[in-house]
């Protein structure tokens, strides 16, 4: 199983949803340059990311303005609110991912699909989180 391929799957099915879509982890595939099937992990795995970003939204948003020093949420990329919501979403929630992953795999999603500063921004949010939750520990 690709957790990268599913983590991608995942932010593109968190940013349909924000745009008012109701995408599945198969009609994102159609539309994107993802050619390979993914299996009913990837799958699975991706909705879970989803989904759990949905259910649990007004606590991955107040993570993310408390530590956008300067940024409100309206003013943060819709793309890069897409990928900073997967990523705390599995900060606080996934157990089975290290945060220094999910930060590293946030990245990776920034460099691919926002804009040419994104992956520093996104990169300082999720450090500021992480060091958040070290503190909290």
């Amino acid at each position: 199983m690709s957790r990268s391929i599913a983590r991608e799957v995942a932010m593109k099915l968190v940013y349909s949803r924000l745009l008012g879509g109701q995408d599945t982890p198969d009609a994102v595939l159609e539309k994107s340059e993802i050619r390979e099937p993914l299996d009913r992990e990837e799958k699975d795995f991706s909705l879970a990311l989803a989904d759990g970003v949905a259910e649990r939204l007004a606590e991955i948003d107040e993570r993310i303005a408390v530590n956008a020093v300067d940024w409100s949420i309206d003013r943060i990329g819709r793309v890069d609110l897409s990928i900073l919501r997967v990523a705390v979403y599995e900060m606080l929630y996934r157990e089975d991912v290290p945060v220094g992953a999910a930060i590293n795999e946030a990245v990776e999603l920034a460099k691919r699909f926002g804009g040419e500063r994104s992956y520093s921004f996104v990169n300082g949010i999720l450090g500021a989180v992480a060091k958040q939750l070290a503190e909290e520990d």
